[in-house]
């Protein structure tokens, strides 16, 4: 059956109201073309919608039965045609990223992307630098490493040298890497990475004996909050420096590796893909 659009938007409005005029005034036509829209409604489905009142309209069983249906049908068709409002329709961006980075250097220059790319619909996904990019359906993610991720292919960004950060009051206290030798050093689950900064610092690595974390984002909040001396990227806890939350007792630094931009090489590249790695390179320094 082949019915006229006009006619059951008519009808839609018509229903909501409880009214031909208010519909009218809604829809920006005459009450009398609302009228005869719902009426030759009625005569193809061979059912009244309305009962005709002296003060309004109230719907029958089966005009109560066509209202969410209808309803339903134009809202979807409006949030479709929205996606069209630059004349491009939005698609969906599904980017897994390491917290550190998401919080430290993304999130702050996120809105300039999408004020680039409006038709990116973005949907963020933090996680601990364990992923599992096929089972998350991610078109991306953003994790620390090496760069030697099986069936993927990583695209360098940031490099993030990793450096001692502690409190003001603690940092007081440290002259010399030698004096750290009796603080609490809090633990990534990288175990190499205070060995491999006393080394840098050409001094011998003392017993490790603080909290272990998967994330640096938890062991920074516990550095500033007195916890202890965290060894993380610096670039990305630039704010927590300049407010003094955390300050950096030594220039030493060791670089254990780099963020990464990662895809599976099984997923078509989209090109809501292609603006967001273009943008990503040409954003983040490397």
């Amino acid at each position: 059956m082949h019915l006229p659009l006009n006619a059951l938007r008519a009808f839609e409005v018509s229903a909501r109201h409880l009214s031909f005029t208010r519909a009218a005034a809604e829809l920006h036509v005459t009450q009398t073309a609302v009228s005869q829209h719902v009426k030759n409604l009625e005569e193809r489905l061979q059912v009244p919608l309305f009962r005709r009142l002296p003060r309004g309209l109230a719907l029958t069983d089966e005009g109560m039965a066509l209202l969410p249906v209808l309803a339903q049908s134009f809202e979807r068709i409006g949030q479709l045609l929205d996606q069209f409002g630059d004349g491009r329709a939005r698609e969906a961006l599904t980017v897994g990223v390491v917290g550190t980075f998401a919080v430290g250097w993304l999130i702050p220059r996120l809105r300039d992307f999408q004020q680039l790319h409006p038709f990116v619909d973005f949907r963020l996904f933090t996680h601990n630098n364990r992923v599992d990019m096929a089972g998350e359906g991610l078109d991306y993610a953003i994790r620390f490493g090496d760069g030697a991720w099986h069936g993927t292919e990583a695209q360098a960004l940031l490099a993030a040298p990793l450096s001692p950060m502690c409190t003001p009051a603690l940092g007081a206290a440290l002259h010399t890497p030698a004096d750290l030798a009796g603080q609490v050093l809090l633990r990534s689950y990288r175990a190499d990475e205070w060995v491999d900064w006393f080394a840098a610092a050409a001094t011998p690595c003392p017993m490790l004996r603080g909290a272990v974390f998967d994330s640096s984002l938890t062991m920074a909040e516990a550095a500033a909050q007195g916890a202890g001396i965290a060894l993380l990227p610096v670039r990305m806890f630039a704010r927590e420096l300049q407010q003094g939350r955390l300050v950096r007792p030594f220039e030493a630094e060791i670089s254990n590796g780099r963020y990464w931009l990662t895809r599976l090489k099984s997923r078509p590249v989209t090109p809501a893909m292609q603006a967001f790695n273009a943008w990503l390179v040409q954003a983040a320094p490397m």
